[in-house]
């Protein structure tokens, strides 16, 4: 994907929970950093399959929560942590809710809208 139009107060153009009216399901990030771990440890964890809409690298997400943060064009906070699920974990490999508790990313309340495009910085304001 060349990039993706992130709206504010509503989430990603095209995503299935655009304009839920809930913050916390506007946008989803996740660790590039934390898939090699659990690689590390034998689970080879697809990206994409986790259902995350952002994959970063250098940055901590579990200390956004509660922080701005811009990603690309649009302004964030971070709401929560992004746990995985039974989905999550159907869609990837058993043994990833176990692996990726408090480690499978950050769920995201778009404040400012813009595009994300891949390769775009991710950084605290």
């Amino acid at each position: 994907m060349e990039s993706a139009t992130a709206v504010a107060g509503k989430g990603i153009e095209g995503n299935r929970y655009f304009d839920e009216g809930r913050p916390e399901t506007e946008l989803t990030l996740i660790e590039a950093e934390q898939l090699e771990r659990v690689a590390e440890n034998g689970l080879d964890i697809d990206a994409a399959a986790t259902g995350r809409q952002v994959l970063t690298r250098g940055i901590d997400l579990n200390a956004l929560v509660g922080r701005r943060f811009r990603v690309g064009e649009a302004e964030c906070r971070g709401i929560e942590l992004c746990e995985p699920c039974t989905v999550m974990e159907a869609r990837t490999m058993p043994g990833a809710i176990k692996a990726l508790t408090h480690r499978a990313g950050l769920n995201a309340e778009i404040l400012v809208g813009g595009e994300i495009r891949p390769g775009d910085a991710v950084s605290e304001l």
